[in-house]
Parts: C-alpha cells; sequence; structure tokens
C-alpha cells in the first residue's frame, strides 16, 4: 500500500520501552507519525531519538492520555494533515491494520471496533461492554436508549477528520484519562459529524486502567447526562410555553 502523507499517526507514549520502537516502525509503513513522550522515567525518550523520520513531543511531566491526543492534534492541524490516528504504544493496537481506518475518507470520526481479542480478560471484557453502553448513552440521550448505538466507543484505536479535531481544539478539555473517548465522540456526535467504524484486533498488555481511571469515566458521564436531561427539560418546558394562549 503507498504511504499516506495527508495523515499522521498520533501515539502516546509512557514508559514503553519495550514496544515502542516496533510500534513506530509499524506505523511508519503507512503514515507520518507523532509521538507524545509523556514524562518517562524509562529509555522511551533514547528509542525514539534513534527513529528517523517521525516528530516527538516531550513532556516533562506526565499529563496523561487526555493531553497528550491534545498535543498531538494541535501538531496535526498546524501542519495540514487531514486525517489522524490514535493508537496505543504498547501494541495493543496492531499498526498494520491502520490501512482499515484509511478506507473511511468521508468520515470525522472512525472507530476501532474490537472484534478478535487476544489475552484479554473475562473481567476487562465485561467492563469494556458495560462502558460501551454506558458511552452509547451518553452520546445522545435519549435517543441512544432505544437503538443506533455504536459497538466500541471506549476504543482508543481511531481516526479523527481535521475537522473533528479543529473542532476538539476549539473546546475546553474536561477529560483527565480514558474519559477523553467519550468526551471526543460526544463532541463529535453533538455537533453532527459523520461517525463510521472500523473492525480491528486488540492484543491485552499490561492495563494502565485503574480505579481512578473508571471514577473519571463515570464523573464524565454523569455529567453529560446531567446537562442531556436538562437542555430536554428545558425544551419539554419552552414547548408547553409556546402552547399556552395569551389573555
Amino acid at each position: 500500500m503507498e504511504r499516506a502523507h495527508t495523515c499522521i499517526v498520533i501515539i502516546p507514549a509512557y514508559n514503553e520501552e519495550d514496544n515502542i520502537d516496533r510500534v513506530v516502525r509499524g506505523a511508519l509503513v503507512y503514515t507520518d507519525v507523532c509521538v507524545v513522550n509523556d514524562g518517562s522515567t524509562d529509555a522511551t525518550p533514547e528509542l525514539l531519538d534513534a527513529i528517523d523520520g517521525i516528530h516527538v513531543i516531550h513532556h516533562r511531566t506526565n499529563t496523561h492520555i487526555s493531553g497528550c491526543i491534545r498535543d498531538g492534534m494541535r501538531y496535526a492541524v498546524d501542519k495540514g494533515y487531514w486525517y489522524a490516528i490514535t493508537m496505543d504504544a504498547g501494541f495493543s493496537h496492531d499498526p498494520h491494520e491502520i490501512p482499515r481506518f484509511l478506507k473511511h475518507r468521508k468520515a470525522d470520526l472512525v472507530l476501532g471496533c474490537r472484534v478478535l481479542h487476544y489475552g484479554t480478560p473475562l473481567q476487562r471484557r465485561m467492563l469494556s461492554k458495560i462502558g460501551n453502553l454506558a458511552y452509547n448513552v451518553c452520546l445522545d440521550f435519549p435517543r441512544t436508549l432505544f437503538g443506533n448505538r455504536y459497538r466500541d466507543v471506549t476504543s482508543g484505536f481511531r481516526l479523527y477528520s481535521n475537522r473533528a479535531m479543529r473542532l476538539i481544539l476549539s473546546h475546553e478539555c474536561e477529560s483527565r484519562s480514558y474519559d477523553v473517548m467519550l468526551e471526543t465522540a460526544h463532541l463529535i456526535r453533538a455537533n453532527r459529524l459523520r461517525i463510521e467504524e472500523a473492525d480491528i484486533s486488540y492484543r491485552y498488555s499490561n492495563s494502565s486502567l485503574n480505579y481512578g481511571v473508571v471514577r473519571d469515566c463515570l464523573l464524565l458521564c454523569v455529567k453529560i447526562l446531567s446537562r442531556s436531561m436538562y437542555s430536554m427539560i428545558c425544551r419539554l418546558c419552552m414547548k408547553e410555553t409556546a402552547h399556552v394562549p395569551f389573555k
């Protein structure tokens, strides 16, 4: 496949010395690469310096995945890339599946849907399913209660259009960690941009999922649902007011 220079892969990395080299070199086969080194304390920075033809953003301190993705998007927009793909640095995502995303040229967000799992514990798969259901409800409440759901909103292997990235960067970031997956998808959906899906595989690695991450995701769900319900109540009240005759 011909290398796509209109697309760049954004790879957030924190202490990924075991995998970063093969992930980056695999992605370079298909697109340009931007790695956001999020304050790594292992050999990750030195390994990145040894790879030619990539752009590296170094964070002095750990900003978590949301900060990495936004900085990567900012670079992609500044350099005029049409698309950006976000993927994991721990080899959970297969860089050789990048072409699957590049087929979706008209989409503003392409969600990588995990249809093949390698080594993923049952409890982690169940948590992803519960999270996906919760995220779907948040995306367009109450419509998504009755169908029209996406298969894997929690996936971090995604493609964003230039238009979607500019939209995301124009809003203040609320997310702290993996809740960025919901925040970005909700913003894109709320602005009626186009969302599509691509089948991917997923290889379980050392997970950074913990109680704090789950808490962040739950809190953002509550925030979004509260706003949606408030807006719905306001619309109903306005509709009722409009039907009240003047005396």
